[in-house]
């Protein structure tokens, strides 16, 4: 399956990693600790399975949109 293969490439894994860990540093940089220590362990379990790192990322984003679109302007 090309779409395995794919996803298990190990440029695939390192660059799942580097987005979940640039990801945890922007969290952390805004005070969300937690949400930070969450996605660098996300970050280790992405290395062995790539989908998890993207799943996460995914929701990530969700949750954003989720809290941007609620808060007053």
């Amino acid at each position: 399956m090309p779409l395995k293969k794919l996803l298990g490439s190990k440029a695939t894994r390192s660059l799942t990693v580097i987005s979940v860990l640039s990801e945890a540093k922007k969290a952390f940089d805004r005070g969300k600790r937690t949400r930070a220590i969450a996605l660098v362990a996300v970050a280790a379990l992405a290395w062995k399975w790539t989908v998890i790192g993207m799943a996460a990322q995914g929701l990530l984003k969700l949750v954003r949109r989720g809290g941007s679109a609620s808060s007053p302007t």
